[in-house]
């Protein structure tokens, strides 16, 4: 009986433990609105990164070097700027490209939009090769500061392939184009942005930023078909209808 007990208590802990593990809209409701096993698969989508002997990983080396001496300039304060990856930070973000501020106040269902598919695209849509390859980042590699070294230590336990924050920001800047399409090349120019920013930090080799290209892309393919993300789209849409015709 005891033994019986014990077993289905450790079966009940594993369980429950296995389920508060997984990140996704069934546990962190207000963080995403994907399920895990419906996400995109960065790992069949994209191929490995390159070898350290490769000519690709030559040019990653030569693009770090380049980031690095943008870092005291006004574009590496944006770089600096972009790595906030903080709600408010990621909204101020993205608003440089959009016609209206982003913002939890003036904004509500833009601002929504925006931060709850941060997770989608930026980290559900990019685990499977992470948690692969674990690709060293390029400050660790080298063993050199970023433009944040506050954030370091976590960043170091973590993969640097696919770029999380370029996937995020890309896909984000997408998806503004289709509320604003007539800002479009404005928005998309800073999604760009904010993937080349990782790339001064020291943050990310610039195949993981091309690779997150890829996966933000997708991430927008797969948020299409989730009937709560088009709620959520369409509401935005209507915000963003009413403030252009109020500042008319």
């Amino acid at each position: 009986m005891k033994k019986t007990l014990l077993a289905t208590s450790l079966s009940v802990l594993f369980f429950s433990a296995s389920v508060f593990a997984v990140k996704d809209v069934t546990t962190h409701p207000d963080y995403y609105f994907t399920k895990e096993g419906s996400e995109v698969n960065s790992l069949a989508l994209l191929p490995p990164p390159p070898n350290a002997d490769s000519v690709s990983f030559l040019r990653d080396k030569a693009l770090y070097e380049q980031g690095k001496l943008l870092r005291s300039t006004p574009r590496g304060k944006l770089a600096h700027d972009d790595a906030d990856s903080s709600k408010e930070g990621i909204a101020k973000a993205v608003s440089l490209g959009f016609r209206f501020p982003i913002n939890e106040k003036d904004t509500p269902e833009l601002y929504k939009l925006i931060t709850k598919m941060r997770d989608d695209a930026g980290e559900l849509g990019t685990r499977s090769a992470k948690e692969t390859y674990m690709r060293v980042r390029p400050f660790a590699f080298f063993k050199e500061p970023t433009c944040r070294p506050e954030d370091e230590k976590e960043l170091s336990t973590n993969g640097s392939y696919p770029s999380g924050h370029t996937s995020y920001g890309w896909a984000t800047a997408l998806i503004l184009a289709e509320i604003d399409p007539a800002n479009r090349d404005k928005i998309l120019q800073r999604g760009y942005e904010m993937g080349q920013s990782r790339v001064i930090c020291g943050y990310h080799w610039q195949s993981d930023v091309d690779a997150g290209r890829v996966t933000g892309a997708a991430s927008v393919s797969q948020l299409h078909a989730n009937t709560d993300f088009m709620a959520q789209l369409q509401k935005a849409k209507d915000e963003f209808a009413h403030l252009t015709e109020k500042n008319k």
